[in-house]
């Protein structure tokens, strides 16, 4: 929220700009902007080298608060948050979709939905609760069938999320840049008015609760001379203002706010799901490429956790206990291996517990994630079993390869990364919640044994002889 009791309301809502790589997202962003941050519509030498947008992207969009809401004067900010479409940097991808509000899937018309298209549809499932779909690029459909062609790919993309939660989410055709990017910039869009209109018409009040501990994801970190260094990002929880302490829990390393700014705007007090600048004095911005700053001394760092998790239905083959995937917590990545575990057989139907984990039950150590797929419920099918019965919860002890810093209760998704990127098979494996962080880095001895997890064994031999 804006600085100052006499300052205008203003309401932020986060919107993810996701899609395939080279389906217009970067022009999309930049036509629908009115304000870009240092961070915006491709900035960075190698982003322009190489012609694709290699980081997350932030501009911003002001406009009049539509009436559902709320009465009284004040205007919209959609921060626009543009993500990267090449399938090696998916690992940005996932950051930038935790942090938005609102999803805008970017197709190219002329090509429809492509791996990465379906891979930020499971993405936005996961992170966000409403969707746009932009059909981008209909300056390249010949004009006499261009309509003609727009309702047959409005149909398909209906058809291809009628089984999602987006089911029924608008979709609309726009040209962000005709004629493409060597284009005179006298081109004007086709439909961005009406996106924009669509964009207003789906904003929604955000929960934001400026109590808490402070927490906020960077994504970008520079210097400016005669300044400080100037860390960008978006508050996850609590709030901050001018003077306050916060942490770099990664560095250990505690700094006081200097100054605060949104979108060139100077501000004194800025709480969750803002957008903000924040700097400080005396640090060097090479040791912090992105990472989370926080209230001191309220994040720990873990060397393994306890995650409440679900099968993505797309990721193809078993999650097998002792497999290892690339963990993705907040903005950082980090390899790690896994062991799956259930309720017991009687338990298998009781209610899920949300956001706590029961060390004093006793659970039943697992081959594999079960699912209906999966190679256990196979052999049941084959042992004549009608139906498999399959636990309403399933848990994962995760082991990092190197220790991680995140809140409790954060998203966490599992990734087979090292897929080949042009085979056509969805790489997102499982997400879940952390629900238990072990800080100690001999967690095996001491944290562990608390943990109550049994083998089911049996032996089987042949009656020789009876007395």
């Amino acid at each position: 929220m804006a600085a100052g009791p006499a300052a205008p309301r203003v309401l932020n809502v986060n919107v993810g700009v996701l899609g395939h790589i080279d389906s217009g997202k970067t022009a999309l962003a930049r036509a629908l902007s009115t304000t870009g941050s240092t961070a915006a519509f491709d900035r960075a030498p190698q982003s322009r080298a190489r012609g694709i947008t290699l980081d997350l992207g932030f501009s911003c969009l002001r406009t009049a608060l539509p009436p559902q809401l709320g009465p009284g004067p004040g205007e919209l900010q959609f921060t626009l948050v543009d993500c990267p479409g090449h399938a090696s940097l998916i690992r940005t991808i996932i950051g930038g979709a935790q942090i938005i509000d609102l999803m805008m899937l970017v197709i190219d018309v002329t090509k429809g939905m492509q791996t990465q298209s379906a891979e930020c549809l499971v993405i936005g499932q996961i992170a966000c609760q409403k969707m746009v779909v932009v059909l981008n690029k209909i300056d390249l459909l010949p004009e006499g069938k261009r309509q003609s062609a727009i309702e047959k790919m409005t149909k398909k993309m209906q058809k291809t999320l009628e089984n999602t939660k987006f089911c029924g989410c608008p979709i609309v055709a726009v040209a962000a840049k005709p004629g493409g990017p060597e284009a005179p910039e006298s081109e004007n869009p086709l439909g961005v008015s009406e996106l924009i209109e669509v964009l207003k018409s789906q904003a929604y009040l955000p929960s934001r609760d400026p109590s808490g501990h402070f927490l906020m994801a960077v994504d970008h970190c520079f210097s400016i001379k005669g300044q400080g260094t100037v860390m960008t990002g978006t508050i996850l929880s609590g709030s901050v203002s001018l003077g306050d302490n916060v942490e770099i829990p990664a560095l250990k390393v505690t700094k006081k706010v200097k100054s605060m700014q949104m979108f060139h705007t100077p501000v004194t007090y800025a709480m969750q799901g803002d957008r903000v600048g924040i700097c400080v004095t005396q640090f060097d911005p090479k040791l912090l490429e992105r990472g989370l700053i926080c209230t001191p001394e309220s994040l720990h760092t873990i060397h393994a956790a306890i995650i409440s998790l679900k099968k993505i239905q797309y990721f193809r083959g078993a999650l097998q206990t002792k497999a290892k995937f690339h963990i993705t917590v907040g903005h950082e990545t980090v390899m790690g291996r896994v062991m799956f575990f259930s309720p017991a057989p009687a338990d298998f139907s009781e209610e899920i517990q949300e956001n706590v984990f029961d060390f004093e039950k006793d659970y039943l150590y697992q081959e594999e994630y079960l699912s209906k797929d999966s190679n256990s419920s196979e052999e049941n099918k084959e042992n004549d079993q009608a139906e498999v019965q399959l636990p309403r919860q399933q848990w994962a002890l995760l082991e990092f390869e190197k220790p991680v810093t995140c809140p409790k209760l954060c998203l966490v998704i599992g990734s087979k990364l090292d897929t080949d990127i042009h085979a056509n098979t969805c790489r997102l494996a499982f997400h879940g919640v952390l629900l238990q962080g072990m800080e100690d880095k001999n967690y095996m001895e001491t944290f562990l044994p608390k943990l109550k997890v049994y083998k089911l064994k049996h032996k089987e031999g042949q009656v020789e002889r009876m007395a």
